[in-house]
């Protein structure tokens, strides 16, 4: 079956929404760029080269624990749709794919993601192994195109990764509020979150000695000058990782080397750093099982499944209105 695509994303919507981002991030201080920028075609292959390493526990964890409870997950959920927020290549989610061709239950897809590029290469390979479902592909962003997701069948939608943690309190409270209204009873929600551990393993899963990491961090920069004309010299910048254990959360920054002036042509604005000025690129919220429970329940879902790896390292939720 053909799969069908719907693009509520185009360059042009990219470039404004990056354009107001920069615009905005650099308007006062600290300075700060959102994170989804990282991932052009060069952050997308950096990130996957950072999943890969010996330091980057969530991604090779988080896998092990869908591959060994996916048949009781969607036992407990009974989906026959899989709708994936920020799929990606889908790579993890095809290990619940199979649980529910396993149960005879499978009957949809949705692949929701920024990148029509990822999402064409993704819903092409997923319509070819999965013949018997219809599989759907939507390049929007989920801050604004929720709305746009198929409401057949009864559905879980899996938010994996611990992207949460990229978002504040207030934004994920608001996104897993919009997310919620959205869910038909029945419904479920399947959510990965990274769990609170020593420092000095979360400091060196997001500072590697291969300085894989490193240059993920500045890529950001790459995109800036790219697409907006600016001219940030990437050499300047100092990779930073730091843990705020108040915050709970691991937060990213680059470090200006010395003063510096950056100008930025196609927002005709210029932006002055001092030595040891930051630029925060991301933070990662670190979660307990209580703060993700009250965290849903605040959104009006329900815990109904707590699965995590045997360290405790990461943990995948399962939650109904």
């Amino acid at each position: 079956m053909t799969p069908r695509i719907e693009v509520h994303l185009e360059a042009e919507d990219l470039r404004s929404a990056l354009q107001g981002d920069v615009r905005v991030g650099f308007s006062a201080r600290p300075f700060e760029l959102p994170p989804k920028w990282f991932y052009d075609e060069r952050g997308c292959d950096l990130f996957d080269r950072i999943t890969r390493l010996p330091e980057y526990y969530p991604t090779r964890t988080e896998r092990q624990i869908l591959a060994e409870m996916a048949p009781q997950i969607m036992a407990a959920s009974e989906a026959d749709t899989l709708v994936e927020l920020g799929s990606g290549t889908s790579e993890k989610t095809r290990i619940l794919l199979d649980a529910m061709v396993a149960a005879d239950r499978l009957t949809g897809i949705v692949a929701f993601d920024v990148s029509e590029y990822a999402i064409r290469q993704a819903t092409a390979a997923l319509a070819a192994d999965y013949k018997r479902a219809e599989v759907v592909g939507i390049v929007g962003d989920f801050d604004r195109h929720l709305d746009f997701l198929p409401t057949t069948g009864r559905r879980m939608v899996a938010f994996l990764g611990s992207t949460l943690g990229n978002l504040n309190p207030l934004q994920r409270k608001r996104f897993l509020a919009e997310l919620a209204a959205r869910l038909a009873p029945g419904d479920t929600l399947l959510l990965g979150t990274d769990l609170i551990k020593e420092p000095a393993r979360l400091e060196a899963a997001y500072d590697d000695s291969a300085g894989v990491t490193a240059a993920f961090n500045r890529n950001v920069l790459a995109v800036v000058n790219r697409e907006l004309g600016a001219d940030f010299d990437l050499a300047t910048f100092e990779h930073c990782a730091r843990w705020d254990a108040e915050a709970t959360l691991m937060q990213m920054s680059l470090r200006s080397l010395h003063d510096q002036r950056v100008w930025i042509a196609n927002l005709e604005l210029t932006v002055e750093l001092a030595a040891g000025e930051t630029i925060r690129t991301e933070i990662s919220t670190k979660f307990s099982r209580p703060v993700v429970e009250a965290e849903l329940a605040s959104a009006g879902l329900s815990l109904m499944g707590w699965w995590t790896d045997p360290a405790g390292d990461f943990a995948i939720s399962l939650a109904m209105a």
